[in-house]
């Protein structure tokens, strides 16, 4: 059970660097403007506001790898702390931004948080 787990904390720290690129770093270009459907003016617009939230989601995955590489139980406590950050995140972004947030955020941090917990 520790190995899934720590699998399924290996992929929320992607999906979140994955974001964090996205928000950061391409927002104005195509595979940004395809996340948030914006056009070139929107997307210039809230470049500024989107590479925050690209920051954020980096610090969601700095955590999760910290929870990854460091010895229990600072380790596993890591990985609860920072899996609960993003599910309530993702249930945030899902009631005040978009509600597809609810399934590709906070719905695979709660199912790894449980994931983390079982394993002990």
């Amino acid at each position: 059970m520790q190995t899934a787990a720590n699998v399924l904390v290996g992929l929320v720290a992607l999906f979140h660097v994955y974001v964090m690129v996205l928000e950061m770093f391409l927002w104005e270009r195509k595979p940004g403007r395809e996340l948030s459907g914006f056009d070139a003016d929107m997307a210039r617009a809230t470049a500024p506001l989107a590479a925050n939230q690209g920051l954020y989601n980096g610090f969601l995955a700095a955590g999760l790898i910290w929870g990854l590489i460091a010895a229990d139980p600072t380790g596993h406590r890591v990985q609860i702390f920072f899996l609960i950050c993003v599910v309530v995140a993702g249930v945030y972004g899902g009631a005040t931004a978009n509600r597809r947030i609810l399934s590709v955020q906070a719905l695979p941090g709660a199912v790894t948080l449980a994931a983390v917990l079982a394993a002990g």
